[in-house]
């Protein structure tokens, strides 16, 4: 056991050495190249210079890249980590712009090095995605899955089902009620290799991780609310009694300045690039049943105010004439034949670049819902209003890491991980992944009517 753990930290460091090598040699290239026209006294092409030259850009690359999880190759999605990739790819290339004008001391270089690091990400973010994505695919190749032990509570989801499908990376061995008595648990993870501890009770789940950690056993835990909210606690030292303190005062002033002036500048952007699919898209619609060429639908979002989300209709006239909410199911006749492409592609979310520029939703956020649902989610889950804290986004952490039809507290989960981890870094990371699945079917599921039922699924909070 020791030596496969042993054998996973040798791979991954030998893949993220080769990934900075390959970054790093490429920017020599481009970098000697440049120096050798540019600089007429020649000093920077002395050894000293280049080797120190390569070494800053090679230390910036590791740094950025590790602290954005990059290198944790095999550990989460391949698509977060060629998206984390790309991103330190780019924020590298960008600090360079800075760090070579230091170097050289010539501020007349930067548009010449803003448009020598731009073809430098490209070629970087196109070659070493490719290597990235086989070094994922040999790590699963040769490395064997992990074999979980789980610890099963009282309240059933689909964990289990849904972690047998990841069979190059986890099998589950045994599974076991956590009403089990201690020692008869103990004996249980002694003998294994993993614990996955599947929405076990507040208390017991305390005692089996604290076991874990005496048994030096890697354990899994489904998060309770409470323990995504103090993840990103503050460690104090002000007593003689460890203090954790959580400020929760959301997002900074700073953020949420950064934050619109960059959903203003996209959504506008976007508007004026994508204009003309508008006018496809408005043509196709009115020639197919002559109906309005837009939808709109109260949704909620900030601080729990409600708007109109605005959407190309892709179903018949009066598809909700009872004034009832039904959600669309994947073959849902009502509906349209434009409809299904536009929803297939996702065109039909473009007008909501509209209440982006409006100040209602921004690119980034909790998917807005409706208000029937809001009522319905928060009768059963009351923690549910807590993702109002921030604006609902036309894309979001819980549609990346989920489906559309995940239930409504696996969303509330994912939501308060945006939430309490926010960054702007963090929204470029997940418009990366959006690009994803755009093009994934599990993405575009709808419900039926069982599914609204079970968006309400029995896992503790």
């Amino acid at each position: 056991m020791k030596a496969k753990k042993t054998w996973r930290y040798l791979f991954r460091f030998l893949c993220s050495f080769f990934l900075v090598a390959l970054a790093t040699g490429s920017f020599a290239i481009t970098w000697h190249e440049f120096v050798k026209v540019n600089n007429q006294t020649g000093h920077l092409l002395g050894h000293a210079n280049l080797l120190m030259s390569f070494l800053i850009y090679a230390g910036l690359f590791t740094i950025i890249c590790n602290w954005m999880g990059a290198f944790r190759i095999g550990v989460i999605r391949k698509s977060r980590s060629v998206a984390s990739l790309n991103l330190g790819i780019i924020t590298t290339n960008l600090l360079e712009v800075f760090a070579s004008m230091a170097i050289t001391g010539e501020f007349r270089f930067v548009f010449a090095f803003l448009r020598l690091y731009f073809f430098l990400s490209i070629g970087q973010i196109l070659v070493l995605s490719v290597v990235m994505i086989l070094m994922i695919n040999l790590y699963w190749g040769v490395v064997p899955p992990t074999n979980l032990l789980v610890i099963e509570g009282c309240h059933g989801n689909h964990l289990v089902q849904n972690m047998t499908r990841l069979k190059h990376k986890y099998v589950i061995s045994k599974a076991i009620p956590e009403n089990l008595s201690s020692n008869r648990l103990v004996d249980e993870m002694a003998q294994a290799e993993a614990v996955l501890i599947n929405d076990v009770d507040s208390q017991k789940q305390n005692d089996i991780v604290k076991a874990c950690f005496y048994l030096n056993k890697r354990v899994y835990v489904v998060p309770k609310l409470s323990d995504i909210i103090l993840k990103t606690s503050e460690h104090l030292n002000v007593v003689d009694t460890p203090l954790y303190l959580c400020r929760n005062l959301g997002m900074s002033l700073i953020n949420r300045i950064i934050k619109r002036a960059f959903d203003v500048s996209m959504s506008l952007l976007g508007i004026i690039i994508t204009f003309p699919l508008w006018i496809v898209v408005s043509i196709a619609i009115k020639l197919e049943d002559h109906g309005p060429v837009f939808f709109k639908q109260e949704r909620v979002t900030r601080d729990e105010k409600r708007f109109l989300i605005l959407k190309f209709r892709s179903m018949i006239v009066d598809a909700e004439k009872d004034g009832r909410p039904h959600p669309a199911g994947e073959h849902d006749d009502r509906i349209t034949k434009v409809g299904r492409v536009i929803r297939a592609c996702r065109i039909d979310e473009l007008p909501q670049l509209l209440n982006i520029l409006k100040g209602d939703m921004s690119i980034v956020g909790p998917r807005p819902e409706r208000w029937e649902h809001v009522v319905e989610y928060s009768k059963r889950i009351p923690e549910f209003p807590y993702r109002h804290k921030v604006k609902g986004g036309l894309t979001g952490y819980a549609q990346v890491y989920g489906k559309y039809n995940t239930s409504a507290l696996n969303k509330l989960k994912m939501d308060l991980i945006y939430i309490t981890n926010y960054s702007f870094l963090l929204d470029l990371q997940i418009i990366f992944e959006t690009l994803k699945i755009l093009f994934q079917k599990e993405s575009t599921e709808g419900f039926d009517a069982e599914g609204i039922i079970e968006m309400h699924d029995s896992v503790h909070p």
